[in-house]
């Protein structure tokens, strides 16, 4: 099969369907290839004992009529067909500490959020107000990050430190702790910069919601704006070389030895990945080697537990839990001796308004090296290979732990289990392709915060990225760096004004 496109999108991720819709809307043909056997990368959900689990989307901010994401979204052709389920006003993310029976809330709506939180300190009002103006002024300091109102990079908001900046507000060790304590939405450590604190938390802020039946309902409506725009997607198309005409890039070669011509290129998969089947000699070495030094963000281990049916009430939030406040920023540094020392849980919502769970999803964090024994196995739906008895023995072992550890705040939760299944680093980089399983791609570190921002532009003149590992992950930040690597081939001017123009219309 040899076929001949405008813009051809390597990888079906959340950044490449955003992409590729863009460019389908403003005329372009697009074809998407991907290597996998279902669409959309994180928004992949799976399906255990007749239950639908997500792969990442747990939940998305940002939602409500005139926030961020529901404009990008709205723009997209989506928002109108997602089926939401609205989390808790007062407490969309809870907080906990083992020896310690209080929960701490993470409220919707910013005044909420301090008022909630004043119950518990009641002397920090200053602190909180401190923490909620600054959240606000570092997201309106970025670039697409307000559709109506665009900014250029402030380095000073940049460098700022998260674990200084939570210092600097209040000595109440604690408050600090509960503030920062949803920090695995980023692998939030010691180096974290607080603008990668404050664009994850913003909008869950701003507004929280479950997909209704996972997150592979974007994906799916995404995919659906494609074909109508007149874009094309395959599935069981792993990209594995180029031919170049020049110094751009003519055609890309598949696994199956399909041709795919375009006179441009963007690249959704992992710029590891990406720079290997385009060659490296095509990169300066400089870039080669700065991508090679960067750290990637840690991996995770997940257990998806099935309930009895009627057995387990539906809890309208997110948990948050760590052994003790010192651990905030050290959670992905664990000891394996003490592991695992934090968790967030997240149940599955299958109906608006319902009673009882299906499903509960509990993630804690695994370093890759614990995999070393079968890193070089490979497992997905569309390449079977068994990893063997030890490997399962691994999991059993561990999945008992973790349920050991999450007892101790649901006692009696084994009660409920109908069935129960794991996942490690290996099937996260199998079936979503980040390099060592990693969840949020590189790692930022606010004393050299430009070494981790990648241009979407590349050497290559036709070649542009996208996606978790240029600049920023989670649903927004993609959606955001999707409509940065657009704006490079469209024109930023001409892009921006014509969303807004198009929202107007349709308000």
């Amino acid at each position: 099969m040899e076929k001949k496109y405008d813009a051809v999108v390597i990888g079906s991720g959340m950044g490449g369907l955003v992409s590729a819709v863009i460019l389908a809307k403003n005329g372009l043909k697009v074809c998407v290839l991907e290597k996998n056997n279902q669409y959309g990368g994180n928004l992949q959900t799976f399906v255990r004992d007749k239950t639908i689990f997500d792969t990442g989307v747990h939940y998305i901010g940002g939602l409500e009529e005139g926030q961020n994401l529901f404009k990008y979204f709205k723009y997209l052709g989506i928002m109108d067909e997602l089926q939401l389920q609205k989390l808790d006003k007062n407490a969309y993310d809870y907080v906990t500490f083992d020896n310690d029976d209080r929960v701490f809330p993470h409220a919707q709506g910013y005044n909420n959020f301090v008022e909630q939180l004043l119950t518990y300190f009641p002397e920090e009002r200053e602190a909180l107000e401190k923490y909620c103006a600054e959240m606000q002024r570092v997201c309106h300091a970025f670039p697409l990050y307000n559709v109506e109102k665009e900014s250029e990079y402030n380095e000073d908001v940049l460098q700022i430190n998260a674990k200084e900046f939570f210092d600097s507000i209040t000595q109440n060790e604690l408050l600090k702790a509960v503030l920062s304590g949803t920090n695995s939405l980023y692998a939030g450590n010691t180096k974290t910069p607080f603008f990668v604190h404050a664009l994850a938390v913003n909008s869950y802020i701003e507004s929280s919601y479950r997909c209704i039946r996972g997150g592979s309902q974007i994906s799916k409506l995404l995919v659906k704006q494609i074909r109508k725009f007149g874009g094309e997607i395959y599935k069981h198309q792993e990209v594995v070389s180029c031919n170049f005409e020049n110094d751009n890039i003519k055609s890309v070669v598949t696994a199956k030895n399909d041709v795919f011509e375009a006179d441009i290129f963007i690249s959704n998969v992992d710029v590891v990945a990406t720079i290997n089947f385009v060659g490296k000699e095509r990169f300066r070495k400089a870039f080669v080697n700065r991508i090679d030094s960067l750290k990637v963000s840690p991996a995770a281990f997940s257990v998806y537990i099935v309930f009895k049916p009627e057995s387990f009430p539906y809890l309208n939030h997110n948990y948050y839990h760590f052994h003790n406040p010192e651990l905030i920023w050290k959670g992905a540094d664990y000891d394996k001796a003490l592991w695992p020392q934090g968790y967030m849980i997240s149940i599955g919502v299958f109906e608006k308004d319902q009673r009882w769970a299906e499903s509960m999803t509990i993630m804690t964090y695994m370093h890759f090296d614990e995999m070393k024994a079968w890193e070089n196995t490979k497992n997905t739906v569309a390449n079977k290979n068994e990893r063997g008895e030890e490997y399962e023995a691994f999991k059993e072992r561990h999945t008992a732990l973790l349920l050991q550890t999450v007892e101790k705040k649901f006692p009696n939760l084994r009660e409920h289990i109908q069935s129960i299944h794991s996942s490690t680093p290996l099937s996260y980089r199998d079936y979503i392709g980040g390099l060592d399983g990693n969840m949020y791609g590189y790692e930022k570190d606010s004393e050299n915060v430009m070494k981790t921002f990648i241009s979407p532009k590349t050497k290559v003149p036709n070649l542009f990225l996208t996606g978790q590992s240029v600049n920023m992950h989670g649903v927004l930040g993609v959606t955001i760096g999707a409509v940065s690597t657009c704006s490079h081939i469209i024109g930023r001017d001409k892009l921006m004004n014509s969303i807004k123009q198009e929202l107007h219309e349709n308000a």
